[in-house]
């Protein structure tokens, strides 16, 4: 779900962290249900009067939630409880420590089957370019990380299941779970063309 607000002046705005004041307007976080709610009115409904709906709304959304998971992973860099590069995320997947996997949307699927071998269940957060991803960790180029279980990889599966959701990308499933999509990832994760 995705919070938006109604600014003084009757424009709509994105409230990602859902902590701006005013009476929130919650829309589930997918394309075709932003668009409907923008083309049939349901804004105005909702806020009770006209509203100005920015016409990128989409991007904005978008560009918003990619820049909630960089930082994340920035902060998750910082306390210790992410890493980047093949070899030490590898290491996180065989000693158990890691909760979800991040690559770029450019990385190779052989790379990430190899990587994951043996852990095939771990969800994988792809929705990122490489150079971002290296941005959150100071580097120039990053095509893997990890986060270790905790609060931060919830809100990372969380918020790239929003960026999933309004990209239209199909949810993927944890083969341990018969299917099931992983806690969290109600929009998908798997892959994007940002």
């Amino acid at each position: 779900m995705i919070r938006f607000v109604v600014s003084p002046d009757r424009v709509l705005t994105p409230d990602l962290a859902a902590r701006l004041p005013g009476r929130g307007i919650w829309l589930s976080a997918h394309r075709d249900v932003l668009e409907t709610a923008r083309t049939r009115g349901a804004f105005a409904r909702a806020a009770r009067g006209q509203v100005t709906i920015p016409p990128d709304l989409g991007p904005l959304l978008q560009d918003g939630l990619l820049r909630r998971i960089a930082d994340l992973l920035g902060l998750g860099r910082r306390a210790g409880q992410a890493v980047c590069g093949y070899a030490k995320v590898r290491e996180w997947i065989v000693e158990g420590r890691a909760a979800v996997i991040v690559q770029a949307i450019a990385g190779s699927p052989d790379e990430r089957s190899r990587l994951l071998s043996g852990a095939r269940a771990l969800p994988v957060v792809a929705v990122m370019s490489g150079r971002r991803l290296a941005a959150s960790f100071g580097r120039d180029h990053v095509v893997h990380a990890a986060l270790s279980r905790g609060a931060l990889a919830d809100r990372l599966v969380t918020e790239s299941g929003r960026y999933a959701g309004l990209a239209g990308l199909a949810a993927p499933t944890r083969p341990d779970r018969g299917g099931e999509q992983p806690p969290g990832a109600a929009d998908g994760l798997e892959q994007a063309g940002a």
